[in-house]
Order: C-alpha cells, then sequence, then structure tokens
C-alpha cells in the first residue's frame, strides 16, 4: 500500500483542518488506518485511529472531542478532521496503514507510512 498524505498548513489557533490521506496499492479496504504526529525534537505519537470498516476507533487522549477520523473505503481515501486547533497540535502528521483487524495505537504495528503534511498552530 502507499499512502500520501495531504492537508497540512497554518492555521490559528481554534481553527479548523482537514486531513487526507489517499492510498493506492493493495486493497486499502482491509487495512486499519493510523494518524500519528511527531513534533520537532519528540517522538512520533499515536492520534487517531480507524478498523477497516469504519466502524471502530479509536483516539489519544489528547486530541478527543476535537479530532474525528474517517474513511471512504471506495475511495480508497481516510482522513483527519482536525477542530479547535492548539499551538500544541503543531507537529508534521503521518498516515499509516496496519494488517490488522481492529485498531492499534502501537507505531510498530503499521505496516505503511506515509510522508508527513506539516500543520503549524499559531497562538
Amino acid at each position: 500500500v502507499q499512502l500520501q498524505a495531504s492537508g497540512g498548513g497554518l492555521v490559528q489557533a481554534g481553527g479548523s483542518l482537514r486531513l487526507s490521506c489517499a492510498a493506492s496499492g493493495r486493497t486499502f479496504s482491509t487495512y486499519a488506518v493510523g494518524w500519528f504526529r511527531q513534533a520537532p525534537g519528540k517522538e512520533r505519537d499515536f492520534v487517531a485511529a480507524i478498523n477497516w470498516n469504519g466502524r471502530s476507533t479509536y483516539y489519544s487522549d489528547s486530541v478527543k472531542g476535537r479530532f474525528t477520523v474517517s474513511r471512504d473505503n471506495a475511495k480508497s481515501t481516510a482522513n483527519l478532521q482536525m477542530n479547535n486547533l492548539k499551538p500544541e497540535d503543531t507537529a508534521v502528521y503521518y498516515c499509516a496503514a496496519a494488517d490488522t483487524v481492529g485498531v492499534v495505537s502501537s507505531a510498530l504495528r503499521y505496516d505503511y507510512w506515509g510522508q508527513g503534511t506539516l500543520v503549524t498552530v499559531s497562538s
């Protein structure tokens, strides 16, 4: 699976952005999708995940209630809607795909990664 993340940019605190992850190659619909982020000088952290059919999602505590993960298997895409953004959300965001049934938060479980897209939230 090849993944392409897009949609990053500069936004003021309290604003919104929608990230997209476009997949190609193997059957996207059989993979769980995760979003991770890495701020400068920090480790890559889990943000959100969605299972193969979209019926199960999981969020980190830091984004719960503000971010929503979704997918459209017919279009081989996954999205991360980010609302009420905060300066601490500033990071490079990555999408990833895991050959598993459920939702997973560990980066070690993901088999394929897209390139990152930069999100900058100004105060």
